[in-house]
């Protein structure tokens, strides 16, 4: 009977581990909300790492999370590199590509609690009085990322987070520029 039990659990096993080797070489998780802002002014907000902490969906997790700057003020090759508790953990962003007033491009590095190379993209679209931005996340999912996606997706572990960031990227663009 254990004999037939362990044979059983090996079997499961192996089917899983197969089903996890058939999943995607990649993964992208995407996210996009309309706004009522001028899309310079969203622009600025996703291309400057000193304004990413007033729309973060992680800041609020960790209020003590060390952050440094470095590389350029903002745009191209500028860096934010982050270290915190187990909820944000630690890594790197820096800026690799921007077209003024339409997309950054970003390369994301996660140390903690696990590594990962990715890359996350802001493209921001104006179109009949709205301003529409689209976070995306993409990246190799190796053979470990393939078999915790067989119980829960990237889209849904990530997904939530971006629409928390893009909803207070909303609340901040479209908050009145305070008068002189």
């Amino acid at each position: 009977m254990v004999k037939k039990i362990v044979v059983g659990l090996l079997a499961a096993i192996a089917l899983l581990l197969i089903f996890a080797a058939t999943r995607p070489d990649s993964f992208r998780v995407e996210r996009r909300i309309a706004l009522q802002a001028d899309p310079a002014k969203v622009y600025a907000l996703l291309n400057d790492f000193h304004h990413f902490p007033s729309w973060s969906p992680w800041q609020s997790l960790d209020p003590s999370m060390k952050v440094t700057y470095s590389g350029a003020a903002s745009g191209q090759g500028a860096v934010y590199e982050w270290s915190g508790n187990d909820a944000v953990g630690a890594g790197r962003m820096e800026i690799l590509k921007t077209v003024p007033n339409t997309s950054v491009t970003v390369k994301l590095d996660f140390l903690k609690p696990f590594e990962a190379r990715n890359t996350a993209e802001y493209t921001v679209a104006a179109a009949g009085g709205t301003t529409t931005v689209t976070w995306a996340m993409y990246g190799p999912s190796p053979f470990i990322s393939k078999v915790m996606g067989v119980f829960v997706s990237m889209d849904s572990m990530i997904g939530k987070d971006f629409e928390r960031g893009l909803a207070n990227l909303k609340a901040v663009a479209e908050k009145p520029a305070a008068a002189p």
